[in-house]
């Protein structure tokens, strides 16, 4: 399944990036403006059912990261899970991460964090909102909500750090084309419920029924191998079993997502790799 090999990186101009920048930016506004879709929006009342939850910690030892991007990246996201507080996917319905933050920016009282760009760290303001965007998507993986959209980074930046969920699991965001999008193709509601505590972003997805299935997620055909250009790449597919919640039987065992990514580390480090 997977490419024999992933050519070398191109380094782009900077003239050449603002221009692409600007373009996918517009198109994206164009799509939220002229699109055929419904978009989902924050709702007051709590939905019953509770079908998935996760949490994350705030803050990790990063190598040659200073703690203080840290600290920033829990400032940005307490604005942005405001934004996206209780709010709600009717059927038929498309929940679009950027459309409902929108753009990060000083005046609105974001912070400088740590940005993960061409497989380097730097500083951005409204950085470290991935964090936010990759606790969706792992939520959502596990529920019977349909991502349309969906960004990995091209990069395995950081090397082993305590991780416990498989390589590839998250979302990368970077405003506005690099979107997380999310459809409602049930014939029940989802609610995303977040929480920024001292030391946890927690998220939870609720539902208008009762849940009729349970999900575990997993990785098959992990693979770590050199290039002929002399790095290292990464890659693995992420499938998910379907269990009935009331008999436990297993109903479907799917595909979910395969990822590649060029790694900046020594293959040799032990562990798995870390996530912005």
């Amino acid at each position: 399944m997977f490419k024999k090999s992933i050519a070398k990186p191109k380094k782009r101009g900077n003239f050449r990036l603002f221009l692409g920048t600007k373009y996918f930016t517009v198109k994206r506004h164009l799509h939220w403006i002229f699109g055929k879709y419904k978009f989902a929006k924050p709702s007051t009342t709590l939905l019953p059912y509770k079908c998935y939850a996760h949490k994350t910690p705030l803050y990790r030892k990063l190598k040659n990261v200073d703690m203080h991007l840290q600290t920033g990246k829990v400032a940005n996201l307490n604005i942005a899970v405001r934004k996206l507080e209780r709010v709600t996917i009717a059927p038929g319905e498309v929940f679009s991460y950027w459309r409902l933050i929108g753009k990060p920016t000083k005046r609105k009282g974001y912070q400088p964090g740590m940005i993960l760009k061409s497989g380097t760290v730097t500083v951005g303001v409204g950085g470290g909102l991935c964090q936010l965007s990759n606790l969706i998507y792992w939520m959502t993986i596990h529920t019977p909500l349909t991502v349309t959209e969906r960004h990995r980074h091209g990069y395995d930046v950081f090397p082993d750090s305590n991780r416990t969920l498989p390589f590839g699991s998250g979302a990368t965001c970077f405003y506005n084309y690099g979107d997380l999008v999310i459809m409602n193709n049930t014939q029940d509601s989802f609610q995303l419920v977040l929480e920024v505590t001292d030391e946890f972003l927690k998220g939870v997805w609720y539902s208008s029924q009762p849940p009729e299935f349970s999900y575990s997620v997993y990785e098959k055909e992990h693979k770590m191998q050199s290039e002929f250009w002399g790095g290292y790449t990464r890659h693995n597919v992420l499938y998910r079993k379907i269990h009935d919640r009331k008999t436990g039987a297993q109903v479907a065992d799917e595909y979910v997502i395969e990822n590649h990514a060029i790694m900046m580390y020594s293959p040799m480090i032990e562990g798995r790799t870390d996530q912005c």
